[in-house]
């Protein structure tokens, strides 16, 4: 007599309602009266004995499915062969799934339509999720970028910009890079830069500083809610002595060729020098960082801003860690001033400022001329940084409203922009709780408790699942017995490769489309940027 297999055994039911063992793919031809149900099988033998017996098939199927189903596996067939997914697989995909629809609905709020009123205590997981993505952005610049001074492109991206999310394991990333930003680095800032020890290198005098995305078609339409334009810059994750090479002095930004209406509005000159400077001699510096960031956003504007298509909303979210927070809020701040984030037909596009780790900026008239122009900031910081709290230590916006405005005038005081999510790595069980200036400034560091915080005296919890082990990437910072090694991330063989005749050597890695933009000097005119090279 024929017996259904006990769990030791699972079955598979496809989708033409036969019933196979792992090892057969034969239909169902049992004769049912043959078989010796349990109790549940016989009670729906019974209901339905005049039934047909493909009316059989199918109770017998949703039963095992769901005998199944309580045993937290489920046989998922989507053409493609099958796979099993546990429980806990399911219940991330259901919520990752509904987590989607949400932003698509409230993707303004998201962005600081209300500057995050109610959202971040408790902390909203549509909000905690988006946080984790943009920072993710931030990261995949330290990922790529090559620290190694013995590689002869030491300062460049490991990655081609056609392929850069793939390489970085950034697969559904749902975002193309459209152009990578570069700085010159003959700026005072010796400790930010990465150069080279050989005399033959790429470039003598810049950097990569980062890279300009947009969203793709399908990621816009159902998972984003809107068209996104993404600017990530990088920082720097291990050395804090750019911090020391700081002038501490405030600039007018209008003193650096920017616009700006009011002279009192200034911002840390290192920062503004990074910013706008160039070399002429340079093909990759040749235009400054502004400038590239100015003209891809009004291109992107104009290809995009314009959409006579339902649900074509745009958004421009500027993301950055460290010093790389300092070039968002700039940068973000000139979009706004410049009205690139206005298209042809007056829709206003948000701009939207997500910051880790990042320092003061400017003073006081720079917060106002930002709130005035609508740029929304959120700041995420580890309470124990030293990095948010510089420059401006003594005078900053902690100190009383009087003593502030006596002292706005003086070239040292300053004030944060927006927002702040305050963390704290002593609530992590993860993380040690001692406190070291490089760790507490880990942005893969405020990655993690990003994904544990719910609130301000809630209990530390992941709410992803993000993997932990990504501490350690670049730091020693998680608690020895989860036996993590630290700085665990290494280059394969420090980027040789073996060439046609079997020698080892550093394999070709500049392309011209990495750097090349064939009309920034069409959008510059239009800018009234333009200068004669």
């Amino acid at each position: 007599m024929a017996t259904i297999p006990s769990h030791n055994n699972l079955l598979t039911i496809n989708h033409k309602n036969s019933i196979t063992g792992h090892h057969s793919s034969s239909s169902l031809n049992t004769n049912f009266s043959d078989i010796n149900f349990p109790a549940k099988f016989r009670v729906a033998t019974r209901a339905l004995s005049r039934t047909d017996e493909s009316s059989l098939s199918a109770v017998i199927s949703r039963l095992e499915r769901e005998r199944r189903e309580r045993q937290g596996l489920i046989d998922e067939a989507e053409g493609v062969g099958e796979r099993w997914l546990t429980a806990e697989d399911i219940r991330r995909r259901d919520k990752k799934t509904e987590e989607e629809r949400r932003l698509r609905d409230t993707w303004r709020k998201i962005q600081g339509e209300d500057d995050w009123a109610g959202l971040m205590d408790p902390m909203d997981p549509i909000l905690r999720s988006e946080l984790i993505r943009y920072g993710e952005m931030a990261q995949a610049c330290y990922d790529a970028f090559d620290f190694d001074p013995a590689s002869k492109y030491c300062g460049t991206s490991r990655f081609s910009r056609l392929e850069f999310f793939n390489s970085l394991g950034m697969i559904d990333s749902g975002y193309e890079v459209a152009r990578y930003l570069y700085a010159t680095s003959n700026i005072n800032l010796p400790n930010f830069f990465s150069k080279s020890r050989w005399s033959k290198v790429w470039s003598k005098n810049a950097n990569w500083m980062g890279y300009v995305a947009v969203s793709d078609d399908e990621t816009s339409r159902n998972r984003l809610g809107r068209r996104d334009i993404a600017i990530a810059w990088r920082g720097t994750v291990t050395k804090l002595e750019w911090i020391a090479d700081l002038k501490d002095y405030l600039k007018p930004v209008s003193g650096n060729n920017i616009r700006c209406p009011d002279p009192a509005v200034k911002v840390e000159s290192g920062f503004l020098d990074l910013y706008t400077d160039k070399d002429k001699t340079c093909k990759f510096a040749k235009f400054s960082a502004r400038e590239q960031i100015l003209t891809e956003v009004k291109r992107l504007v104009e290809e995009y801003g314009d959409d006579d298509e339902e649900d074509s909303d745009l958004s421009i979210t500027v993301t950055g860690h460290s010093l790389g927070g300092a070039l968002a809020m700039l940068s973000a701040y000139d979009i706004a001033e410049m009205g690139l984030n206005r298209s042809k037909n007056g829709k206003v596009i948000p701009v939207t400022v997500l910051t880790y780790g990042g320092p003061r900026v400017g003073n006081v008239k720079f917060k106002d001329r930002m709130e005035e122009l609508g740029v929304k900031v959120l700041r995420v910081v580890n309470v124990h940084d030293v990095v948010p709290k510089s420059p401006g230590l003594f005078l900053n916006e902690s100190r009383p409203h009087a003593l502030m405005k006596i002292a706005e005038g003086l070239p040292w005081c300053y004030s944060h922009v927006g927002e702040e999510l305050a963390l704290d790595h002593q609530n992590s069980p993860f993380l040690k709780p001692s406190v070291d200036l490089s760790t507490s400034h880990n942005l893969e560091a405020m990655l993690h408790l990003l994904d544990g915080y719910h609130g301000k005296g809630e209990r530390f919890v992941l709410s992803s699942g993000r993997d932990h082990a990504l501490v350690n990437k670049a730091s020693d910072f998680l608690k020895e017995h989860l036996q993590i090694p630290p700085f665990w991330r290494q280059d394969a063989n420090k980027g040789m490769v073996r060439n046609s005749e079997g020698r080892w050597i550093q394999a070709e890695r500049l392309r011209s489309e990495d750097h090349h933009s064939p009309d920034i000097h069409h959008h510059l005119s239009q800018l009234r940027l333009d200068h004669p090279l």
